[in-house]
């Protein structure tokens, strides 16, 4: 009898323990993006100086994924309500095909994102804290090293809302991808981690980014090209009025770079062209009409005739906490389109990644 009584008792502990451990597993799961969601808004609200939350966090198990929906951030006195930093949805999984290299890596993809620099919300008094205090902060978020990095949709916007006019500077639909940013693959580059993006511009210009990085450094390595074709000179004004009191009526603006860095030492330039542009608007003032006739005047004397081109050379050089601007240089070089040969609207190619990385330079 007490061994039936025995027997009875196993088998019911037999089944209880598998059955409490389900349980567990099950209620674990269920509070699992609690967790995640507490965690992020932990880590969110102890970076110094800025305050942000998420909305929520989907987790995706079977592909080793979590998602992150309606995550912000703002500086603590910020002046206005824009969110520096709006992430509507974040897609952290595991990159799948780098385990096959024998490499466990992360990709994001991000829908939707938006980052506003608001001027006056980033002057705000009290504590300033510099760009890694909050770039260190996400990147935590991330449990496992990220190697694949993708952009949909995104906006980056710069804004000053308390001039007069108010400045809003913007890039929308912009497309962005980065990979190989932990070296997984292709390992003997020195810069192994291709970039690329497409926007469109202020001005409904055209812009595009492609070069390549390594992130694997304290201060990354890089060689990338721009370009901003095509956009509405009059996109600007607000910009152009607010600091130079002078308007466009029309005109195209096009801006061209390229930057190498290597070991902390940049080499590059920024090659600014405005074509077929007209300044005096038909309702200005007696006084708006004056100065923007005087700055007309000069820009007819410093533009080439044949190409209409306002354009000139800005050379950039130095350590990345001392860059110099080659002020004298950036003056002949209009000189040089107005009076010589016409810049063309190119990248001119004639920047590369050996240009930055010369021992020589940087030791003075």
């Amino acid at each position: 009898m007490k061994n039936k009584e025995y027997r009875y008792v196993y088998k019911k502990k037999r089944y209880i323990i598998p059955f409490l451990f389900i349980l567990f597993i099950v209620a674990f799961r269920l509070y699992l993006p609690t967790l995640a969601k507490n965690y992020v808004n932990k880590v969110l609200a102890d970076i110094p100086g800025y305050y942000g939350q998420v909305d929520d966090i989907d987790i995706a198990l079977v592909r080793g994924a979590y998602v992150i929906n309606g995550m912000y951030l703002n500086k603590v006195n910020a002046q206005t309500q824009i969110p520096f930093l709006d992430f509507p949805k974040s897609d952290i999984s595991i990159e799948w095909k780098s385990l096959f290299k024998g490499e466990i890596v992360s990709e994001i993809i991000m829908s939707n994102p938006k980052i506003n620099y608001v001027l006056e919300d980033q002057q705000t008094e009290g504590e300033n804290p510099n760009i890694d205090s909050w770039t260190n902060a996400l990147t935590d978020l991330v449990p496992i090293e990220i190697n694949h990095f993708e952009v949909h949709n995104g906006k980056i916007s710069f804004q000053e809302v308390s001039s007069e006019p108010n400045i809003n500077l913007h890039f929308d639909n912009l497309e962005l991808t980065a990979d190989n940013l932990r070296n997984v693959i292709e390992k003997e580059l020195t810069l192994p981690s291709p970039i690329s993006a497409t926007a469109v511009s202020f001005g409904q210009g055209n812009m595009r980014l492609n070069g390549n990085m390594n992130l694997i450094k304290e201060i990354p390595d890089m060689d990338i090209e721009f370009a901003l074709e095509n956009a509405n000179v009059s996109a600007l004004n607000d910009f152009t009025t607010h600091y130079a009191n002078i308007d466009f009526e029309s005109g195209d603006f096009n801006l061209y770079s390229e930057m190498a860095i290597a070991d902390g030492y940049l080499k590059g330039y920024m090659k600014p062209l405005i074509k077929n542009s007209k300044l005096i608007g038909k309702d200005d003032n007696f006084v708006e009409t004056l100065w923007e006739g005087f700055v007309g005047f000069f820009k007819f004397v410093l533009k080439n005739q044949k190409t209409d081109t306002l354009a000139t050379k800005i050379p950039l050089e130095g350590n990345l906490n001392n860059v110099e601007v080659g002020a004298w240089k950036t003056f002949t070089n209009i000189l040089s389109n107005a009076w010589i040969e016409a810049f063309k609207g190119v990248v001119d190619d004639d920047i590369d990644f050996k240009d930055a990385f010369n021992e020589d330079k940087k030791k003075k």
